[in-house]
């Protein structure tokens, strides 16, 4: 049985108004309904405790960016939210996850439905030793589906909206291997869109690319909001800076501010997210 639990109301910062020009964020951002949030949320690798009663929101068809220094926890909250820490042993977690109005903790959750409607992308492009349309349709396959045109349109829609399309339509039989690893993070973006998530986890996905395939990938995030709430990792600054709504700074597993990305990176609230938005440490 499912529980269903009351959705919280967020209220994020005013943001200032420029001077020069219309705001740097979207203000509809500011009103757009929370898809994912968390309660409570409290996670231990034995007997050290990695996260800190987390409570956060992320609204549907925005950018949210943690941000904060190693092992602060982003990358173990991101993995929370699709359960991908029930792989680790030893591993223990309080409080609740939900998306929409479902704790994703609760007893019978579906946990291969749950990863279904949140997508992950790795640091490190993984594409498996396959085609590259085998990597796309390869999602849709475990799910049982042999519908040789739904997984044919299923592909090309996927690897048009990882801006991948143009430059691999006339070598889809060709090894994923083969691509460069900008093209081979998109494929992985690719092969995540392919079930249709609601939900896009990226873990730092640009950190092993150069600046070419990085300004690709912004891009490619950009579009992606449109249809899909993504949740991104990052140590790159000017990256959250560009391509996020909200930001979220994180230090020794707990979230210290959650706003606008204008906000937390122009007029914080908090003196210790201001020292790491400056470099004083980190």
């Amino acid at each position: 049985m499912t529980e269903t639990i009351a959705q919280p109301e967020y209220r994020f910062t005013q943001m200032p108004i420029r001077t020069d020009g219309p705001p740097l964020t979207d203000p509809s951002v500011q009103s757009a309904p929370i898809l994912v949030h968390t309660e409570s949320l409290n996670l231990y690798y034995g007997q050290k405790q990695a996260l800190f009663d987390i409570n956060i929101g992320f609204p549907k068809n925005t950018v949210t960016a943690l941000i904060g220094p190693s092992g602060c926890g982003k990358s173990t909250l991101l993995r929370c939210l699709n359960r991908m820490n029930d792989l680790i042993d030893d591993v223990r977690i309080e409080g609740k996850v939900l998306l929409g109005d479902q704790n994703l903790y609760a007893p019978g959750v579906d946990v291969i439905g749950l990863r279904k409607r949140m997508g992950m992308v790795f640091q490190k492009s993984n594409p498996f030793p396959k085609s590259i349309y085998e990597n796309v349709a390869y999602g849709l396959r475990i799910q049982g589906i042999k519908d040789r045109s739904v997984i044919q349109d299923a592909v090309e829609r996927s690897l048009q909206g990882a801006g991948l399309w143009d430059e691999v339509k006339d070598r889809l039989n060709e090894s994923g291997l083969g691509l460069s690893g900008g093209q081979q993070q998109r494929l992985c973006i690719a092969r995540a869109l392919a079930i249709q998530p609601e939900v896009v986890l990226m873990d730092e996905p640009c950190s092993a690319l150069d600046p070419i395939a990085t300004a690709k990938i912004e891009e490619l995030i950009f579009e992606l909001k449109k249809k899909f709430t993504i949740i991104t990792v990052t140590h790159n600054m000017q990256q959250a800076a560009r391509v996020s709504d909200f930001t979220a700074f994180f230090w020794l597993g707990k979230l210290i501010e959650l706003d606008l990305t204008e906000k937390i990176f122009t007029n914080p609230t908090e003196q210790l997210t201001e020292d790491y938005i400056t470099g004083r440490f980190g």
